[in-house]
């Protein structure tokens, strides 16, 4: 184990420093356009990425790739993601995460740290005693360049069928200087020493089949020449072979630069290795700087052929990359993960109870909204392509802001659009339509969520898709002064209809007859005798209820609507108690 830094007296506050007011003046370089002006943050402090290593990136080809196969996932969360958290997993979350990891199909997964702690060593001879290792899957444990700390990782893994034993140290100048004090041929003495023991007690296993792994941490900040001596140096000593490979990993320990930058540093690397076809090339990305995605894509762009990360993209100080982001951008570009994340929501709840950590409602393809659309242009855009995809199922799938099919994932359709104050009139009518089949007419969908709006804008919160529909029904399906008690429409002669029944009008009950081309032309004539002019503008009908646009008075044009018997009188009754209203 490494000597602990001497311990800090932390205050509630940050040290205070001098803050530079912003300048009244705009850049000499600024365009007109950009008001933007110099901020106070004392950005002089820190330097580019440039100034600290030099990247030889001579004819890029990474920019012109494209991934058409999924590289090998290696999920991390047991050994990198578990010590990241406040509370560690012990050996019944961690033996859940692991089945969990192989249920979706990963193949390497890392299990442990055995040498830093009893709870990661007994994990790892949990799965030795345990079997529960399927023949088809290859533990990693992991483990510093000390000879102690290497036979305690080795004794960890006597028994299991076969392992990767993952090495690292620190390379880059900044840890060799501050935090090693070792020369770069002093760090190279300690790793050969290290692997050249590792190699010892791997061949003195009886019955495990070992792999071996190096890892210079902080590589995106080490000389990539001195990357290469180090790892070339490896390669050779573990005698790596296409048929017995060694695995070298390029972690981003933490971000510096942009995604463009960790590409080219692979993409030298891949070029430059030693007995390439004997070495896997895998990437570490973490994502202190928010682009962990982008940099392993464009890695595996590079040449990469592995990729470290967890799940939901757990890790230490912003996190590791993400594994499940990883593999659903392959497959929602149509290309296969090699992973099976169908049940989505079931893979989150258990990540989520493992690690004791919420997943965010926003992260991509898993979070709670991230197929919800409550703005009304994103609505009415999903609600005709997912009309669109009804009637074209054999056409590949493209829908407006859904990327991929929710119920790919598990995921119903229900949540894909809510209504709030944000919601317009696609979304209402889609909610209707699927949830209560309500299939508004096009041109009456304004006039209700119009209704839909203000009562949200009152309410100042989402109206779930019961309370639409109560507010449908008392918009459109109650009673109002005009009534009907009774009544029938029968033909009376070929072509023509008459009304018969009794209507209820500001109060007084009569009797009313009325005649018309139709049903409801004659129902219309029976209210102008009761004192209400009504014309039938736009009429429509289907399985559950019938719409009017009536204009009533000679002057008010509103919708109504009817279910039940006589549904399309019903309407042009509702449409007339509106436009009393």
């Amino acid at each position: 184990m490494t000597t602990a830094p001497p311990t800090r007296t932390m205050t509630s506050a940050p040290p205070t420093r001098p803050v530079t007011p912003a300048t009244t003046a705009p850049p000499v370089t600024a365009p007109a356009w950009n008001p933007q002006r110099p901020g106070p943050m004392p950005f002089h402090r820190y330097r580019p990425f440039q100034d600290r290593v030099d990247v030889p990136a001579a004819d890029r080809s990474w920019p012109s790739a494209r991934i058409d196969r999924a590289p090998l996932w290696v999920p991390v969360d047991l050994r990198d993601g578990n010590q990241a958290l406040a509370e560690p997993m012990d050996t019944a979350r961690k033996s859940r995460f692991f089945d969990l990891l192989v249920r979706t199909g990963f193949k390497e997964i890392e299990v442990g740290y055995p040498s830093a702690s009893r709870a990661d060593f007994d994990f790892v001879r949990h799965l030795v005693t345990s079997g529960a290792v399927p023949d088809d899957v290859t533990p990693v444990v992991f483990t510093p360049a000390r000879r102690d700390l290497i036979d305690r990782t080795f004794d960890s893994i006597a028994g299991l069928p076969r392992a990767v034993v993952h090495l690292y140290i620190a390379t880059s100048p900044v840890w060799r200087d501050v935090v090693l004090g070792r020369d770069r041929k002093e760090v190279w003495e300690t790793v050969r020493e290290a692997a050249a023991h590792m190699a010892r007690r791997a061949d003195a296993l009886t019955g495990t089949a070992v792999r071996f792994q190096f890892s210079p941490e902080t590589f995106n900040l080490t000389e990539p020449d001195f990357v290469l001596e180090l790892c070339d140096g490896l390669t050779e000593l573990w005698d790596a072979s296409p048929d017995r490979p060694v695995t070298h990993n390029m972690p981003a320990t933490v971000e510096i630069a942009t995604p463009n930058v960790y590409a080219d540093q692979i993409e030298y690397v891949h070029r430059h290795l030693a007995r390439r076809d004997a070495v896997i090339l895998s990437v570490h990305p973490h994502n202190d700087r928010g682009t962990g995605v982008a940099c392993a894509e464009l890695a595996v762009l590079a040449g990469a052929q592995r990729v470290e990360g967890c799940l939901f993209g757990n890790g230490e100080r912003t996190g590791n990359v993400d594994l499940v982001t990883l593999a659903m951008n392959l497959y929602a570009q149509g290309v296969d993960p090699m992973v099976d994340f169908s049940d989505i929501d079931a893979v989150k709840a258990t990540v989520e109870h493992c690690n004791r950590l919420p997943v965010h409602p926003r992260h991509p393809y898993a979070g709670d909204l991230v197929h919800t659309a409550f703005s009304g242009t994103h609505q009415d855009a999903i609600s005709k392509g997912l009309a669109h995809r009804d009637a074209h199922p054999q056409e590949p799938w493209q829908v407006p802001y859904l990327p991929i099919d929710p119920a790919d994932i598990g995921r119903s359709y229900e949540a894909v659009i809510r209504v709030n104050s944000q919601s317009g009139k696609g979304g209402t009518a889609y909610l209707l339509r699927t949830r209560h089949g309500i299939d508004l007419p096009p041109r009456m969908r304004p006039e209700f969520a119009r209704t839909v709006q203000e009562a949200t804008d009152a309410s100042g919160r989402e109206m779930d898709p019961q309370e639409l529909y109560e507010l449908f029904r008392a918009t459109y399906l109650t009673e109002g002064e005009v009534r009907l008690h009774e009544g029938t429409v029968y033909e009376e002669a070929p072509g023509v209809h008459r009304f018969v029944g009794t209507l209820e009008c500001d109060g007084r009950v009569g009797d009313h007859e009325g005649t018309g081309t139709g049903p409801l032309s004659a129902f219309v004539d029976a209210l102008a005798g009761a004192g209400h002019t009504v014309e039938v503008v736009d009429f429509t009908e289907d399985g559950t209820a019938a719409y009017a646009e009536c204009r009533v008075g000679g002057r008010t044009t509103v919708w109504g609507a009817g279910t039940g018997p006589a549904a399309g009188v019903r309407a042009v009754l509702s449409a007339v108690n509106r436009a009393l209203r």
